[in-house]
């Protein structure tokens, strides 16, 4: 190997900086992952040669025996991890370990505080790959070519992880990269052919790769013969009798390049027919930092007839399951598939259908014989699953039945109902499931749209998520039960109340007489207030408040129209409706007043207080607080 003269000296991004100083500091206490990210980083190499050999069988160059490398060398104090895999270009190698491309980077650092032990947490969540390598090594050296390329071609990168790195020409014969770790004095312990092959064993056992380590002598000097020390057979090609926990652990590390372990995973094998395959799905333990990123990809790793085809295959499962890490292998698609080939196989459609399934009886499962975890998975990817009723109609009413609310009945405990605890609570005479969205579960809690619920103990699901006003829309209804927002058209109070035909008509005269004696009020009022409300009227809501405000059955919610605005996208102005209680002391008091600029002033601070109940900004703050201010003094 010989360097040529075109080598530079060039810094790391600012984030890569940041983070292996974090790594170094942060995972000294799991060391041994370095040698499970360099293996993993190798066997992604060898699959990706494997798929782009498909088109082009030259990328071999005659040897396509393919395997991993690990060698240590005690008098030098280096640990080498070599592949024959697709290698790098000097490029790519000041590209991948320069660079992190990762979209969302900058936050997920913001979010590190300095406590290792989270910080670890995170770090975990985010994946360090191959900068794992200087928790124990105080130098790294990468020679690498590209295969296809001539010997000329090859590259060396080499740091100190100080900040910055060299990049040179080098001829290298053959291709792949060599990953070569000189250790930091304090951690020679890693010079020990036994560690090493149990550090495999652990954590590498289960790659379709074989990992090869040299035999030694009995006094543990190293042969000219290398063996393979782990399995290599991939693990989901394997019976599940003989695949144990930690390995299917172990496994979705590698899948996910997560640092813990799994909440849950399915494995299924299908034979028959035209659509053999077999599925390993994952259900991680803690949502991605960058979950709501619009950059981020998802989906499985994809391998036709165990053959290594493309990474983040997103076509097999909905988005509102993007969470789901694991490899789908099947013999129902051509070795030469595309990611074009994919959008419109045949195939596809069927495989979403049967993968979502599991998926979903998974869930089921966890639901039902393991409430606590399932707890845990609703506080992390709750959200991510009520997209669910609006993309996948076929499986509307599963996944309604894995959602979890907070609800009147429940909002003291901090326990979730489902929609069967609700439908089975309904009141003899309620014909509808009731729920309220608000920006949290004090203001739902306190909103005064549900005080006639209240009063009659009828429960209603106070929706707090951004994403439930999106949520409710989609999902109508529930085993028959239409959903109802306390918030909008008109209440029912026959339903509510039990009210007899009798206690009915009676509350319909009454109304007609309150109407007709506030009419006069009620038009004062609205001269006042303008096109700010579309009408005033009496409220079947209010026991102890004296307004609210309510939309039209069909009309957007407030807090849907709050976000789209603060997204920059257009809404379509809603005109509420004013809601008096006639009942209430200020209202009475009202009907006295006289004076036009008194019940104009009177006027506006109902309106502004019911905005503010329902949470929404007020028009005019200052003018708001004037006009309390002078009430106050009167």
């Amino acid at each position: 190997m010989t360097l040529d003269a075109h080598a530079e000296k060039l810094s790391f991004q600012a984030e890569v900086k940041q983070l292996l100083h974090i790594v170094v500091h942060s995972l000294y206490s799991n060391k041994e992952i370095f040698l499970r990210e360099l293996v993993s980083n190798a066997s992604d190499a060898i699959d990706k040669l494997r798929f782009e050999a498909l088109s082009d069988p030259a990328l071999y160059e005659k040897d396509s025996e393919l395997k991993i490398r690990v060698s240590f060398d005690a008098d030098a104090r280096t640990i080498t991890v070599s592949d024959n895999g697709i290698g790098l270009t000097r490029e790519e190698a000041v590209e991948n370990l320069g660079t992190i491309a990762k979209s969302g980077t900058r936050e997920f650092l913001s979010r590190l505080t300095g406590d290792q032990k989270k910080d670890a947490h995170l770090i975990g969540q985010f994946g360090v790959g191959f900068y794992s390598a200087f928790i124990v090594a105080d130098r790294v050296t990468v020679n690498s070519r590209r295969a296809g390329l001539g010997a000329e071609h090859g590259v060396s990168w080499e740091s100190a992880g100080d900040g910055e790195y060299t990049v040179a020409n080098i001829q290298k014969a053959t291709r792949g990269t060599d990953v070569i770790l000189h250790l930091k004095e304090s951690e020679t312990d890693f010079l020990n052919d036994w560690r090493l092959r149990n550090i495999i064993a652990k954590y590498s056992d289960h790659l379709n790769v074989p990992i090869l380590m040299q035999k030694r002598t009995d006094d543990g000097k190293p042969t000219e013969e290398w063996e393979t020390v782990n399995r290599a057979t991939a693990l989901w090609a394997l019976p599940k009798s003989q695949i144990k926990p930690e390995e299917y652990k172990e496994f979705y590390k590698y899948v996910s390049h997560d640092f813990e372990d799994p909440l849950a995973w399915t494995h299924n094998k299908i034979e028959g027919g035209n659509l053999d395959y077999t599925s390993l799905l994952y259900i991680p333990a803690h949502a991605p930092f960058d979950m709501w990123s619009r950059d981020k990809h998802y989906g499985l790793k994809l391998y036709v007839q165990r053959v290594f085809i493309m990474d983040q295959v997103e076509q097999f499962l909905p988005m509102y399951l993007r969470f789901v890490k694991g490899v789908l292998d099947t013999t129902a698609l051509p070795l030469n598939v595309s990611r074009e080939i994919l959008q419109d196989h045949y195939t596809i459609p069927k495989l979403r259908s049967a993968l979502t399934r599991h998926v979903l009886d998974l869930l089921d499962k966890i639901a039902a014989e393991e409430p606590e975890k399932y707890a845990s998975f609703w506080k992390e990817f709750g959200n991510v699953l009520k997209e669910g009723p609006a993309e996948d109609y076929t499986n509307r009413a599963r996944v309604a039945n894995l959602l979890r609310f907070t609800s009147t009945h429940s909002e003291g405990d901090g326990q979730h109902v489902t929609l069967q605890d609700y439908v089975k609570r309904m009141k003899p005479e309620q014909k509808k499931i009731y729920y309220l969205t608000a920006e949290n579960i004090h203001a739902a809690g306190s909103s005064p749209h549900l005080e006639v619920f209240r009063k009659h103990g009828i429960e209603v699901l106070l929706l707090t998520d951004r994403i439930d006003e999106w949520l409710t829309n989609h999902l109508a209804e529930f085993e028959g039960k239409p959903l109802q927002s306390v918030a909008k058209g008109e209440l029912d109070l026959a339903e509510i109340a039990a009210e007899t035909p009798e206690e009915k008509a009676k509350e319909e005269q009454k109304d007609k007489e309150l109407q007709k004696e506030f009419d006069g009020l009620f038009k004062e009022l609205k001269a006042s207030l303008g096109e700010r409300v579309k009408e005033i009227r009496l409220s079947h809501r209010l026991t102890s408040s004296p307004a609210c405000l309510v939309r039209e059955q069909n009309a957007m919610g407030p807090q849907m129209e709050r976000l789209l605005k603060a997204a920059g996208q257009p809404v379509t102005e809603v005109k509420p409706i004013l809601e008096l209680n006639p009942d209430h002391l200020i209202i009475k008091k009202l009907q006295e007043l006289t004076e036009e600029k008194q019940i104009k002033e009177w006027a506006f601070i109902l309106y502004d207080q019911s905005l503010l109940a329902e949470g929404s900004p007020l028009e005019d703050p200052a003018a708001f607080v004037k006009r309390m201010n002078e009430l106050l003094i009167k």
